[in-house]
């Protein structure tokens, strides 16, 4: 413990990355390796775990390298991962019976709808806090066990072990000695009972998963086990949580009522509601923030499913940009979008809609409609989208937001974070350290081994890099959020009439 260094391993949707933190919270070296996506048919998402564990494992050794360290050096490693995503594998040789369902999969839809159409919503959202929707990892589960031959007989007779990516890391860096997920995860595979903090026998047997195949769940911080599959040094893995609650912890919101954004792949907002769960009237998702030295921290969360893989839709589908950062430069050289709005429903809509059938759609293109006006649509339809989450946030809470807390890759465009201020008409704060994800999971894990005495000794780490505040007037606000509506209103519509 004396050197005091933090390893994080940020395990995301297109890339792995490593991170290599010092005890006052500062970076000194991250390593990242993007991987495969597969798309075996139109809405299905795969990844080759076996890709996942490679890539992180080769950038935990790069970022310590460039960091002038060695693995004895490391304190703990905290682990933070990418949600829903799902893996089912042999216990017995460690290997995937299945690529790994992504969150963004959309193949269960219809069983969702049969679910809903059954009458198991509302006992769903009581149990578990969340939506039915094919984003969560029960029906991606169940989808394997039914469609891998011998699957479900072999799960039955407790040969397979289910996990997100978390438990699947943790697997694998133990050689296999662990098999643990913390709540945070949990409470994302609609099959943990958010008040008793534990799996749900009634959503098991809905589901048809036995519970032979479930990991241990374990506090957020704390000791997981060594991680000998890294180096002999075998360094602790005493940190984990799905990357949006680390993002709201690496954040410090901390305190009921403060909220955080991140944008990535896609966009999250996290509201902390204190040690009780707070149901939604607004379809937002009741979930796990942490849980540390046997308190629990819940939160009110809003998904949104395309943030910036929207500009990545608009580099690799219609090459109108090379690389993703050209994209403000480009949306910047028009004044506004000309009257253009992008619903991008390409993996269904999120929050507070949910509906798993909505698919893309360009709305009030002109003859005069360009390149420009299409990337300035696409940032648009990102800060839109969190307009629609900070409204239902709000109803839910009864609790006016003071500010927007934001993080992720796209916080770098300064466009887009103005735009977010006058949407919402509310500052937007940009962190000194963006990296609030991979910071998240080195504070779970600094904390599980001692490094930090306690949750105040944090607060001093986190500082504003630049606040952004709203400059737009009330009638504007409302004629730009009314004109989202209208489109999202036709987009729902084309949804229905199937």
């Amino acid at each position: 413990m004396s050197n005091g260094y933090i390893l994080a391993l940020d395990q995301g949707t297109t890339s792995s990355r490593s991170l290599v933190f010092d005890q006052t919270g500062n970076i000194l070296a991250m390593a990242q390796q993007e991987f495969q996506q597969h798309y075996p048919n139109p809405g299905w998402v795969e990844h080759n775990p076996e890709e996942i564990l490679h890539t992180q494992i080769q950038t935990a050794h790069q970022a310590l390298k460039e960091a002038g360290l060695s693995m004895s050096d490391v304190t703990a490693i905290g682990i933070t991962n990418q949600r829903e995503t799902t893996v089912v594998w042999d216990r017995a040789t460690g290997k995937a019976i299945h690529n790994a369902i992504v969150w963004q999969d959309r193949r269960t839809a219809d069983y969702c709808d049969g679910l809903r159409s059954d009458g198991h919503a509302d006992d769903i959202r009581q149990r578990t806090g969340l939506e039915i929707d094919a984003y969560f990892s029960g029906t991606k589960v169940r989808w394997i066990l039914d469609h891998v031959e011998g699957a479900r007989l072999r799960a039955e007779q407790g040969e397979l072990a289910f996990g997100t990516i978390d438990s699947w890391l943790i697997w694998h860096l133990t050689g296999g000695a662990v098999h643990a997920t913390d709540p945070s995860n949990a409470s994302r595979t609609l099959l943990f009972n958010l008040h008793e903090l534990d799996w749900d026998n009634q959503m098991l047997a809905l589901f048809d998963i036995p519970s032979s195949m479930l990991p241990e769940v374990r506090e957020s911080s704390g000791h997981f086990g060594l991680a000998t599959r890294l180096d002999a040094a075998a360094p602790p893995i005493c940190g984990v949580a799905g990357d949006q609650q680390a993002a709201l912890f690496g954040q410090q919101c901390t305190r009921p009522g403060m909220v955080k954004n991140t944008y990535g792949t896609g966009c999250f907002m996290l509201m902390n509601t204190g040690h009780h769960p707070v149901s939604s009237a607004n379809r937002l998702l009741t979930t796990v923030g942490w849980t540390i030295q046997g308190q629990t921290t819940y939160a009110l969360e809003g998904s949104i499913f395309m943030g910036g893989a929207t500009v990545q839709w608009l580099r690799d589908e219609l090459g109108l940009i090379d690389q993703s950062s050209e994209i403000e430069t480009l949306a910047a050289s028009v004044t506004d979008s000309n009257g253009a709005v992008l619903v991008p429903a390409f993996a269904g809509l999120g929050a507070p809609y949910w509906n798993g059938h909505a698919r893309g759609a360009l709305f009030g293109m002109t003859r005069g409609t360009n390149k420009a006006h299409l990337a300035r649509a696409a940032l648009d339809s990102i800060a839109h989208q969190t307009v629609d989450i900070v409204s239902a946030m709000e109803a839910d809470s009864d609790v006016p937001i003071a500010e927007l807390r934001v993080d992720g890759g796209a916080t770098v465009n300064n466009l887009l974070m103005q735009y977010q201020s006058d949407l919402i008409g509310k500052s937007v704060v940009r962190p000194a350290i963006t990296e609030t994800t991979a910071l998240g999971a080195a504070f779970l894990a600094g904390l599980g081994v001692g490094l930090w005495p306690s949750l105040d000794a944090l607060e001093s780490q986190w500082k504003a890099e630049k606040t952004f505040s709203s400059t737009m007037t009330d009638g504007d606000r409302t004629s730009l959020n009314n004109r989202w509506q209208r489109a999202v209103r036709a987009t729902l519509s084309w949804a229905e009439d199937r």
